[in-house]
């Protein structure tokens, strides 16, 4: 019986990786998908993206609206996202992150054109929750996850962060909520970093840092 235990085990990996790359050639045919260009670069830009699950999911005869976004470290190194809830926003950060792990992974990807950059690290910050076990409220848990994030960007990193500052007081939420996009924007790595937020006087960072643009997300 253990004779035969690796030739079986060495099958079925095969099998696995075979079944999967089948399911991404079929996706890449039915959805329309399209093959990403993955360089050493900087730029990361999607044209006309779209979100593989939402997508899927619409109403018969309701269009998905798709999204471009463009990221690099010359002018555009951090989009804010603004907008009233349920226009997409955080929709568009899930839809980021899912782009660029399908890229990595060998899958096209739902777009009309990819380039994506080589990514070491995708970083989110995305939900509310506390963790009563342990003793943290929520705005513990969002400050905890966001510090992890900070201390471990590099500059291939990836960072969607959403709605940061909005376990506490409004003052002080967006006065973390600046603080941090200073800190992303300034830092040495300059980590690519989509930020939905509703606090709309970070729409004021555009005018004072270099490479932050501001982004209105609609219904």
């Amino acid at each position: 019986m253990f004779d035969y235990l690796a030739p079986v085990q060495t099958n079925g990996n095969i099998l696995a990786i075979m079944d999967c790359l089948i399911c991404f050639a079929q996706n890449a045919i039915h959805f329309q998908y399209k093959k990403p260009q993955l360089h050493v670069g900087d730029e990361w830009l999607v044209k006309n993206g779209r979100h593989p699950v939402i997508e899927r999911n619409m109403p018969v005869g309701e269009p998905y609206i798709g999204n471009d976004v463009e990221l690099n470290k010359t002018d555009q190194q951090i989009i804010i996202l603004t907008g009233p809830n349920m226009s997409g926003k955080s929709a568009l950060l899930r839809q980021t992150a899912l782009i660029t792990l399908m890229a990595h992974m060998g899958s096209f990807v739902p777009a009309a054109e990819a380039k994506i950059s080589l990514t070491d690290k995708i970083f989110t910050r995305v939900g509310a929750s506390d963790n009563l076990s342990g003793g943290e409220s929520t705005f513990m848990v969002e400050m905890n996850e966001t510090a992890s994030i900070i201390n471990n960007i590099t500059g291939r990193s990836l960072i969607l962060l959403d709605e940061i500052g909005r376990g506490t007081s409004t003052y002080d939420g967006i006065s973390i909520a600046w603080s941090i996009a200073e800190h992303l924007h300034q830092s040495p790595h300059q980590p690519k970093t989509l930020f939905a937020t509703h606090y709309h006087e970070l729409n004021e960072l555009e005018e004072k840092l270099s490479r932050i643009k501001k982004f209105p997300c609609y219904e």
